[in-house]
């Protein structure tokens, strides 16, 4: 029945509103645009079609900034349009109105439809939206929908909406489960642990390498040009203000700094007393008592400790401040004792004791003169922090006015830093690397993706500690390089290859020799190698000692069999898998159901995605590049 659908789409208010997000995430990976993506002469207003179904420009632009909202307040921090474009987020909001116009314009071809009554209802019958009484509280609806960005006309037609497209997702693939046989692969491939005996092959081990004719090169050169080509290389003018670079010290009074000192002394700037403590348990208060007596007669502590057969490692409690000692009792006797003298028998929550102080390190205050450095430097930085937004202005104001930033620079006094040439990879053109910039990957990212003369906007600073402007004043086209410009590259990969290739070529000869019957031991030794090995390999293990390309290869050789995979150093290293351990699936467990569950939704996903791009292949996509730079912000091309 449709109210069992409705069911279905959602629990919560929130859960029903995620409902359309789902299904747009789920087509995230669809390769949408190659579906008819095709800048039309239509409506400057419609930013897509699927069908019959526009998405229109004000549809997309509040999605879009809805989106960059949600992330906002999940992340704690800014979400600038250029951070949003660099993460592809505006790209996944069209996908995702793209698949829900889909199920949308389905839905209407399939003449399905909610009534009044039912949309009702489901308000109604909402958890979310009653009192404390547990009535439903119109007052509490409209808040929460105007809170969320909804009026109730379109909170209705989005739960219409989600209803409709969870009834085809029912109907397509309601109730499925994945086969036992997928099951028990997907366990397989989860639990599967393998044991190896391994060997490196350093890179040395594949000989001498005999240096290369200039036609040898030049043929290695011309069949590999496009891997010596010069990338792009751009330079930018870059002005970053963030409290640590503004911030000035030496504009800090003495007095200024004292004040904070003394306000941050107790947290910052004092060691708390610490004590070694020893201690001797006993079963009762007066074997304890006449084990001190003894101590007071001349015996040591270290000497009943061995009467009482408690090893010496077992004796040190551990070295503590008064807060750390749990135990009030033995706290306070332990920091009454003077170094190195036993105490009385304390009887604490864990029973009776002998307590020693083997060192005791009091308490140290680090005076004003040690730290004044640093203090001043917080408080400076305090400060340039609350001048952040001001100055973010007052440069704006100058950009607005079409000024260089150079000249913004020098006005300010601040520090004009000029970037490149460098590549996308920061890596310069004469092999040397570019400085981290400010604002790192996406001012870097923001760079490639403007061009010169354009007006880009601030990035700002990870956590609101500043700002980073940039001018691209320069670009250098990819191009083609000569074989003279780059011949020490080419030589340089030539042996790389002929090394790759002699190795692998000796590490097929001894997986033959292991593979014969040969012992690892004997092998290994007349290759000159060392034996490791390594147990209970995961296949999503990351082990230092086997890369993730190793194991990888070490799960698609049998048992019993060996191989090599190369390593991370231009080395290889050969193998056996000695055996693989595979547990049986008990589908009866907790872990198995929690595991089917999961296999199963993603074979739902799987369905409902090949549906999907069926059904818009059918309907065909249309997209107005144009339109979608607006409502995003973009940049015009």
């Amino acid at each position: 029945m449709m109210m069992q659908g409705i069911r279905k789409a959602g629990q919560g208010f929130f859960g029903k509103l995620l409902i359309a997000v789902m299904f747009g995430f789920l087509i995230v990976s669809f390769a949408i645009w190659g579906v008819g993506d095709i800048f039309r002469g239509y409506g400057r207003n419609e930013v897509a079609r699927v069908g019959k179904n526009e998405i229109g420009l004000e549809q997309m632009r509040t999605a879009y900034q809805n989106e960059i909202q949600n992330l906002t307040r999940q992340q704690r921090r800014q979400i600038s349009p250029e951070m949003a474009r660099a993460f592809g987020i505006d790209r996944q909001v069209l996908s995702r109105l793209i698949s829900e116009a889909t199920l949308d314009q389905t839905a209407r071809d399939m003449r399905l439809a909610v009534s009044d009554e039912t949309i009702r209802n489901l308000i109604f019958d909402d958890q979310v939206f009653r009192d404390a009484s547990g009535q439903f509280s119109a007052a509490r609806f409209n808040e929460l929908l105007r809170s969320n960005g909804y009026t109730e006309q379109s909170y209705v037609a989005l739960q219409r909406s989600n209803i409709l497209r969870q009834q085809i997702s029912e109907m397509l693939a309601g109730g499925l489960a994945a086969p036992v046989a997928l099951q028990e692969l997907g366990s397989r491939l989860r639990n599967e642990k393998r044991n190896v005996t391994f060997a490196r092959m350093p890179a040395s081990a594949a000989g001498e390498i005999a240096a290369p004719s200039e036609d040898q090169l030049k043929t290695f050169f011309n069949d590999r040009k496009i891997a010596f080509r010069a990338p792009e290389f751009r330079t930018a003018d870059i002005l970053a203000i963030s409290a640590e670079a503004l911030a000035d010290p030496a504009k800090v009074t003495d007095d200024e700094a004292k004040a904070r000192y003394e306000a941050l002394k107790a947290q910052r700037f004092t060691t708390a007393e610490t004590r070694t403590v020893q201690q001797i348990s006993f079963p009762n208060a007066e074997e304890a008592q006449a084990a001190k007596a003894k101590i007071d007669d001349g015996e040591t502590f270290d000497e009943i400790a061995t009467e009482r057969n408690v090893a010496f490692n077992d004796l040190t409690l551990g070295t503590f401040t008064r807060e750390q000692m749990i135990d009030p009792v033995v706290r306070d006797a332990a920091f009454a004792l003077e170094q190195g003298s036993v105490s009385a028998p304390v009887t604490g929550a864990f029973g009776t004791v002998l307590l020693r102080v083997t060192n005791v390190d009091s308490a140290h205050e680090r005076p004003f003169e040690e730290v004044a450095a640093e203090v001043k430097q917080e408080v400076a930085t305090s400060r340039a922090a609350s001048q952040i937004t001001e100055l973010h202005d007052k440069i704006e104001d100058q950009r607005a006015s079409a000024r260089p930033l150079a000249e913004i620079a020098k006005e300010f006094g601040l520090k004009l830093r000029t970037a490149g040439p460098m590549s996308a990879s920061l890596a310069r053109p004469d092999g040397s690397q570019e400085e981290a910039l400010p604002g790192a990957e996406a001012a870097l990212q923001a760079i490639f993706r403007s061009d010169i003369g354009v007006d880009n906007e601030a990035i700002r600073l990870p956590r609101d500690t500043g700002y980073v402007w940039f001018d691209v004043t320069k670009i250098d086209p990819a191009r083609e390089r000569g074989f003279d410009e780059v011949k020490a590259e080419v030589e340089k990969q030539w042996r790389a290859d002929e090394t790759a290739t002699k190795l692998s070529a000796k590490a097929r000869e001894l997986v033959e020799r292991l593979d014969k019957g040969e012992s690892f031991d004997a092998v290994a030794a007349s290759a000159g190698l060392t034996i490791e090995t390594a147990a209970d390999v995961a296949r999503q293990d990351q082990r230092p000692e086997l890369p993730a390309g190793v194991v990888s290869q070490i799960f698609g050789t049998a048992a019993g069999k060996s191989n090599s995979a190369a390593g991370a150093d231009g080395g290889r290293i050969l193998f056996k898998v000695d055996s693989a351990i595979v547990p049986p699936y008990v589908r009866t467990t907790q872990e198995a159901a929690n595991f089917e569950r999961i296999l199963s939704s993603s074979v739902t996903e799987d369905i409902l995605l090949e549906y999907v791009a069926k059904r818009q292949a059918e309907l065909g996509v249309s997209i107005n590049e144009a339109a979608f730079r607006n409502a995003t912000g973009g940049a015009q091309n």
